[in-house]
């Protein structure tokens, strides 16, 4: 699966996207970004709070507990304000 970093997040991480093939036992997004944080001290920096991060799958927001089964896409990004 594909997994795309934006705003600080990707400057924390130090890549604005990776191609990666997480372990079997990794099914949550939860799990995935817990899986992330043992990527890199980057990965663990950007990763460190994550009431702070937003998470996509295939354009969709979706909550920590959601399923990557089937992923292809998986978009990392801070909260989005509007005005």
């Amino acid at each position: 699966m594909n997994v795309l970093y934006f705003a600080w997040l990707r400057q924390k991480a130090g890549v604005s996207e990776e191609e990666i093939e997480p372990p079997a036992d990794v099914s949550t997004v939860a799990e995935l970004l817990a899986w992330l944080k043992g990527r890199s001290a980057g990965h663990a920096e950007a990763l460190a709070d994550l009431s702070l991060v937003r998470v996509a799958i295939d354009q969709e927001y979706v909550q920590l507990d959601h399923s990557i089964a089937g992923a292809r896409e998986i978009a990392i990004f801070p909260p989005v304000t509007g005005g």
